[in-house]
């Protein structure tokens, strides 16, 4: 997979996360992911469109997403629930921004948008299912995160 399509996201994503949620990430290794399980209770889901298509997602930990949206919202949310579904809406499209800017200025051609969140411990993540999946861990001080990207060939 281009790291010209990824790094944009993975970069958004980090950046994005630390403004909002106060937190410091660490990107870990890239791996193939052939399950469609989210690997938490909440994931964003971002189409990805221009010169090539794909789709993105960010799946949060419970803890992860519970500490960033309490950071948002200046209160401790000890719950997943529609507020944090909504937040989780709130960041996605702040990272789908971020993520478009940097596409234009690498000439990339491609435009980033939310196409929804899905919530639950066993939702399904709806990839291009005819095209291989990249794993992105990022390890934070509150919990982890798994951005998934899937470009047509």
């Amino acid at each position: 997979m281009d790291a010209g399509l990824v790094n944009p996201f993975i970069a958004a994503t980090v950046d994005i996360l630390g403004k909002v949620g106060g937190i410091s990430a660490d990107v870990r290794k890239p791996f193939r992911k052939f399950k469609p399980e989210g690997s938490g209770p909440v994931s964003s889901i971002v189409m990805l469109k221009g010169k090539t298509e794909g789709t993105a997602s960010v799946t949060f930990s419970k803890e992860c997403i519970l500490s960033i949206v309490s950071t948002m919202f200046g209160e401790t949310i000890e719950e997943i629930n529609d507020e944090v579904r909504d937040a989780v809406g709130e960041i996605t499209n702040m990272i789908s921004g971020a993520a478009t800017q940097i596409y234009e200025r690498n000439g990339a051609g491609i435009k980033a948008a939310l196409d929804k969140v899905l919530m639950g411990e066993r939702h399904l993540i709806p990839h291009l299912s005819r095209f291989p999946v990249l794993g992105i861990p990022i390890e934070t001080q509150k919990g982890d995160i798994l951005v998934e990207m899937c470009f047509k060939a």
